[in-house]
């Protein structure tokens, strides 16, 4: 039997590489602003946060609604957020800095801001490594689901760094802010629901 909606996750894939595609056609005819370093910068590191909270929506999207197709769009999300996020590391070293371990190293030690960012990318590179159906066969569910919680890490990380950025008008991380505010809540609501049902199943 096909799979329901087969089109959605190709579909929602497209789209998020679309930004990629508007950035690349910015550049390409001189539209980046005064400081295109910094846009694309800016830029690539707002679509990460984005991309990692959506990701983290799903689950509690599909609990509340009642609905599968929620589960189907977490990997390619969380997939689609670490991509931005190393595209714009990857800008932030090879032309922010010019590749200068000097100059990196400065800058990740001195600067708390840039601290943030470096530990938010650590700790989403092991789970964009353990994003597949062999890893959590590998590892098994229960290991690999604590693993995975430390998306909520790394995305009130994205926040905060987010957050010292803009350093005055800190309206815009506020709402992704407490938006993962919100996300945690649900999800600790539950955890706690199930964690109540399987005590009462242990009883019977």
């Amino acid at each position: 039997m096909a799979r329901p909606l087969p089109w959605l996750v190709p579909a929602v894939v497209t789209g998020g590489l679309l930004p990629l595609g508007e950035l690349a056609a910015r550049g390409a005819v001189g539209a980046l602003g005064v400081d295109p370093v910094a846009f694309v910068l800016n830029r690539l590191g707002l679509l990460a946060l984005v991309f990692l909270v959506l990701g983290l929506a799903c689950t509690p999207v599909r609990f509340l609604f009642h609905v599968t197709w929620p589960a189907r769009l977490t990997r390619a999300l969380g997939l689609l957020g670490f991509g931005y996020v190393a595209a714009h590391l990857a800008v932030y070293v090879l032309v922010d800095q010019g590749l200068d371990a000097a100059v990196l190293w400065k800058d990740v030690s001195e600067r708390p801001f840039t601290m943030v960012g470096f530990a938010a990318v650590v700790l989403l590179v092991p789970l964009a490594w353990t994003s597949t159906g062999a890893a959590v066969r590998r590892m098994g569910f229960e290991r690999w689901k604590r693993l995975h919680r430390l998306a909520y890490v790394a995305a009130a990380l994205g926040v905060v760094h987010f957050w010292m950025r803009v350093k005055k008008d800190v309206t815009e991380p506020a709402v992704y802010g407490t938006f993962l505010l919100v996300l945690l809540a649900l999800r600790a609501v539950h955890w706690d629901i199930q964690r109540r049902r399987a005590a009462r199943a242990a009883v019977r």
